[in-house]
Protein backbone atom coordinates (compact mmCIF):
# COMPACT_ATOMS: atom_id res chain seq x y z
CA UNK A 1 0.00 0.00 0.00
CA UNK A 2 1.33 3.51 -0.72
CA UNK A 3 2.74 5.71 2.03
CA UNK A 4 -0.01 7.49 3.96
CA UNK A 5 -0.65 11.12 3.06
CA UNK A 6 -2.53 13.81 4.95
CA UNK A 7 -4.26 16.37 2.76
CA UNK A 8 -5.64 19.50 4.45
CA UNK A 9 -8.65 20.88 2.60
CA UNK A 10 -8.30 24.61 2.06
CA UNK A 11 -12.11 24.90 2.05
CA UNK A 12 -11.73 25.33 5.83
CA UNK A 13 -8.75 27.71 5.70
CA UNK A 14 -8.77 31.46 6.30
CA UNK A 15 -9.09 32.76 2.75
CA UNK A 16 -7.91 36.21 3.77
CA UNK A 17 -4.50 34.61 4.45
CA UNK A 18 -4.62 31.60 2.13
CA UNK A 19 -0.97 31.56 1.08
CA UNK A 20 0.17 31.74 4.70
CA UNK A 21 -2.36 29.08 5.73
CA UNK A 22 -1.09 26.67 3.08
CA UNK A 23 2.52 27.38 4.05
CA UNK A 24 1.62 26.70 7.68
CA UNK A 25 -0.01 23.31 7.13
CA UNK A 26 2.81 22.16 4.87
CA UNK A 27 5.37 23.23 7.46
CA UNK A 28 3.25 21.36 10.03
CA UNK A 29 3.71 18.12 8.10
CA UNK A 30 0.96 17.91 5.48
CA UNK A 31 1.80 16.00 2.31
CA UNK A 32 -0.46 17.63 -0.27
CA UNK A 33 -3.14 20.30 -0.50
CA UNK A 34 -6.76 19.36 -1.19
CA UNK A 35 -8.58 21.87 -3.36
CA UNK A 36 -12.40 21.68 -3.38
CA UNK A 37 -14.07 23.15 -6.46
CA UNK A 38 -17.86 23.69 -6.26
CA UNK A 39 -20.00 25.25 -8.97
CA UNK A 40 -23.43 25.99 -7.38
CA UNK A 41 -24.80 23.55 -9.96
CA UNK A 42 -23.59 20.01 -9.32
CA UNK A 43 -23.46 20.93 -5.62
CA UNK A 44 -25.31 23.73 -3.80
CA UNK A 45 -22.26 25.85 -3.05
CA UNK A 46 -19.75 28.02 -4.89
CA UNK A 47 -16.08 28.03 -3.99
CA UNK A 48 -12.85 28.61 -5.93
CA UNK A 49 -11.42 28.16 -9.40
CA UNK A 50 -8.15 27.87 -11.33
CA UNK A 51 -7.00 31.41 -10.53
CA UNK A 52 -6.67 30.49 -6.85
CA UNK A 53 -4.71 27.35 -7.73
CA UNK A 54 -2.42 29.40 -9.95
CA UNK A 55 -2.00 32.00 -7.19
CA UNK A 56 -0.84 29.31 -4.75
CA UNK A 57 1.76 28.13 -7.25
CA UNK A 58 2.92 31.72 -7.79
CA UNK A 59 3.07 32.12 -4.02
CA UNK A 60 5.63 29.30 -4.02
CA UNK A 61 3.65 26.21 -3.08
CA UNK A 62 5.60 23.20 -4.41
CA UNK A 63 3.57 20.41 -2.81
CA UNK A 64 1.10 18.38 -4.90
CA UNK A 65 -2.29 20.03 -5.33
CA UNK A 66 -5.19 17.59 -5.29
CA UNK A 67 -8.11 19.19 -7.17
CA UNK A 68 -11.55 17.71 -6.46
CA UNK A 69 -14.03 18.89 -9.10
CA UNK A 70 -17.61 19.06 -7.85
CA UNK A 71 -18.77 20.61 -11.11
CA UNK A 72 -20.88 19.82 -14.14
CA UNK A 73 -19.82 19.76 -16.94
CA UNK A 74 -16.27 18.66 -16.17
CA UNK A 75 -14.27 18.79 -19.39
CA UNK A 76 -14.36 22.56 -19.89
CA UNK A 77 -12.50 23.28 -16.65
CA UNK A 78 -9.88 20.49 -16.76
CA UNK A 79 -7.36 22.29 -19.04
CA UNK A 80 -7.58 25.43 -16.91
CA UNK A 81 -6.70 23.58 -13.71
CA UNK A 82 -3.91 21.69 -15.42
CA UNK A 83 -2.42 24.99 -16.62
CA UNK A 84 -2.87 26.43 -13.11
CA UNK A 85 -0.65 23.75 -11.58
CA UNK A 86 -2.92 20.93 -10.44
CA UNK A 87 -1.26 17.57 -9.76
CA UNK A 88 -4.32 15.34 -9.32
CA UNK A 89 -7.70 16.13 -10.86
CA UNK A 90 -10.62 13.98 -9.73
CA UNK A 91 -14.25 14.19 -10.76
CA UNK A 92 -17.63 12.59 -10.10
CA UNK A 93 -18.62 10.08 -12.80
CA UNK A 94 -22.24 11.30 -12.69
CA UNK A 95 -21.02 14.76 -13.71
CA UNK A 96 -19.33 13.63 -16.94
CA UNK A 97 -21.12 12.76 -20.16
CA UNK A 98 -18.22 10.52 -21.21
CA UNK A 99 -16.14 9.27 -18.26
CA UNK A 100 -13.41 7.64 -20.33
CA UNK A 101 -12.97 10.82 -22.37
CA UNK A 102 -12.67 12.95 -19.23
CA UNK A 103 -10.05 10.61 -17.76
CA UNK A 104 -8.06 10.81 -20.99
CA UNK A 105 -8.36 14.60 -21.05
CA UNK A 106 -6.90 14.88 -17.56
CA UNK A 107 -4.03 12.57 -18.50
CA UNK A 108 -3.37 14.39 -21.78
CA UNK A 109 -2.94 17.63 -19.85
CA UNK A 110 -0.27 16.12 -17.64
CA UNK A 111 -2.28 15.48 -14.48
CA UNK A 112 -3.17 12.33 -12.56
CA UNK A 113 -6.86 11.43 -13.00
CA UNK A 114 -9.15 10.26 -10.23
CA UNK A 115 -12.78 9.22 -9.76
CA UNK A 116 -14.92 10.37 -6.82
CA UNK A 117 -17.75 8.34 -5.29
CA UNK A 118 -20.53 9.93 -3.26
CA UNK A 119 -21.85 7.99 -0.24
CA UNK A 120 -24.64 6.29 -2.23
CA UNK A 121 -22.78 5.98 -5.56
CA UNK A 122 -21.83 2.36 -6.37
CA UNK A 123 -18.26 1.44 -7.23
CA UNK A 124 -19.37 -0.22 -10.49
CA UNK A 125 -17.76 2.55 -12.53
CA UNK A 126 -14.38 1.08 -11.50
CA UNK A 127 -15.13 -2.06 -13.50
CA UNK A 128 -14.12 -0.18 -16.62
CA UNK A 129 -11.88 2.61 -15.35
CA UNK A 130 -9.61 1.35 -12.56
CA UNK A 131 -6.78 0.58 -15.00
CA UNK A 132 -6.95 4.18 -16.26
CA UNK A 133 -6.85 6.23 -13.05
CA UNK A 134 -4.38 7.08 -10.28
CA UNK A 135 -6.77 7.89 -7.45
CA UNK A 136 -10.10 6.73 -6.04
CA UNK A 137 -11.78 9.22 -3.70
CA UNK A 138 -14.51 7.97 -1.37
CA UNK A 139 -16.76 10.69 0.00
CA UNK A 140 -17.69 10.10 3.63
CA UNK A 141 -20.12 13.02 3.54
CA UNK A 142 -22.39 14.28 0.79
CA UNK A 143 -20.44 16.84 -1.24
CA UNK A 144 -21.14 20.54 -1.04
CA UNK A 145 -20.27 21.81 2.44
CA UNK A 146 -17.42 21.71 4.93
CA UNK A 147 -17.83 20.56 8.52
CA UNK A 148 -20.26 17.66 8.00
CA UNK A 149 -20.40 14.49 10.09
CA UNK A 150 -18.67 11.32 8.89
CA UNK A 151 -20.99 8.67 7.37
CA UNK A 152 -19.96 5.28 8.89
CA UNK A 153 -21.02 3.16 5.90
CA UNK A 154 -18.17 4.82 3.99
CA UNK A 155 -15.82 2.43 5.78
CA UNK A 156 -17.41 -0.53 4.01
CA UNK A 157 -17.04 1.24 0.68
CA UNK A 158 -13.39 1.98 1.46
CA UNK A 159 -12.75 -1.69 2.11
CA UNK A 160 -14.47 -2.65 -1.15
CA UNK A 161 -12.40 -0.12 -3.08
CA UNK A 162 -9.17 -1.33 -1.45
CA UNK A 163 -9.99 -4.92 -2.48
CA UNK A 164 -10.54 -3.79 -6.07
CA UNK A 165 -7.27 -1.88 -6.12
CA UNK A 166 -5.36 -4.83 -4.66
CA UNK A 167 -6.85 -7.16 -7.27
CA UNK A 168 -5.83 -4.78 -10.06
CA UNK A 169 -2.16 -4.97 -9.10
CA UNK A 170 -1.80 -1.22 -9.71
CA UNK A 171 -0.67 1.46 -7.29
CA UNK A 172 -3.81 3.59 -7.10
CA UNK A 173 -4.21 5.95 -4.17
CA UNK A 174 -7.36 5.51 -2.06
CA UNK A 175 -8.53 8.79 -0.56
CA UNK A 176 -11.23 9.51 2.02
CA UNK A 177 -12.87 12.93 2.33
CA UNK A 178 -15.50 14.14 4.77
CA UNK A 179 -15.62 14.45 8.54
CA UNK A 180 -12.14 13.00 9.01
CA UNK A 181 -10.59 13.83 12.39
CA UNK A 182 -8.25 12.34 14.97
CA UNK A 183 -11.00 10.21 16.50
CA UNK A 184 -11.94 8.36 13.28
CA UNK A 185 -8.88 8.46 11.04
CA UNK A 186 -7.64 5.11 12.41
CA UNK A 187 -10.87 3.40 11.33
CA UNK A 188 -10.47 4.86 7.83
CA UNK A 189 -6.89 3.63 7.67
CA UNK A 190 -7.92 0.14 8.79
CA UNK A 191 -10.55 0.10 6.04
CA UNK A 192 -7.84 0.75 3.45
CA UNK A 193 -7.47 4.49 2.94
CA UNK A 194 -3.96 5.83 2.36
CA UNK A 195 -4.82 9.51 1.71
CA UNK A 196 -6.82 11.48 4.27
CA UNK A 197 -8.54 14.78 3.56
CA UNK A 198 -9.17 16.85 6.68
CA UNK A 199 -10.49 20.39 6.64
CA UNK A 200 -11.95 21.78 9.84
CA UNK A 201 -10.15 19.15 11.94
CA UNK A 202 -6.83 20.75 10.95
CA UNK A 203 -7.62 24.38 10.12
CA UNK A 204 -9.99 24.64 13.08
CA UNK A 205 -7.36 23.42 15.53
CA UNK A 206 -5.05 25.77 17.48
CA UNK A 207 -1.92 23.78 16.56
CA UNK A 208 -1.77 22.37 13.02
CA UNK A 209 1.42 20.40 13.67
CA UNK A 210 0.06 18.75 16.80
CA UNK A 211 -3.16 17.74 15.04
CA UNK A 212 -1.25 16.26 12.10
CA UNK A 213 1.07 14.39 14.48
CA UNK A 214 -1.94 12.95 16.29
CA UNK A 215 -3.47 11.88 12.99
CA UNK A 216 -0.25 10.16 11.93
CA UNK A 217 -0.04 8.39 15.27
CA UNK A 218 -3.56 7.03 14.73
CA UNK A 219 -2.68 5.88 11.20
CA UNK A 220 0.50 4.22 12.47
CA UNK A 221 -1.50 2.54 15.23
CA UNK A 222 -3.83 1.14 12.60
CA UNK A 223 -0.90 -0.36 10.68
CA UNK A 224 0.53 -1.94 13.83
CA UNK A 225 -2.86 -3.35 14.78
CA UNK A 226 -3.19 -4.98 11.35
CA UNK A 227 0.02 -6.96 11.82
Amino acid sequence: MPQSWIAPSILSADFASLGAEVDAVLEAGADLIHFDVMDNHYVPNLTIGPLVCEALRRHGVKAPIDVHLMVRPVDRIVPDFAAAGATYISFHPEASEHIDRTISLIREHGCCPGLVFNPATPLDYLDYTLELIDLVLIMSVNPGFAGQQFIPTSLRKLADARARIAASGREVRLEIDGGIKVSNIRAAARAGADTFVAGSAIFGSPDYAQTIREMRAQIDGSAQGAR
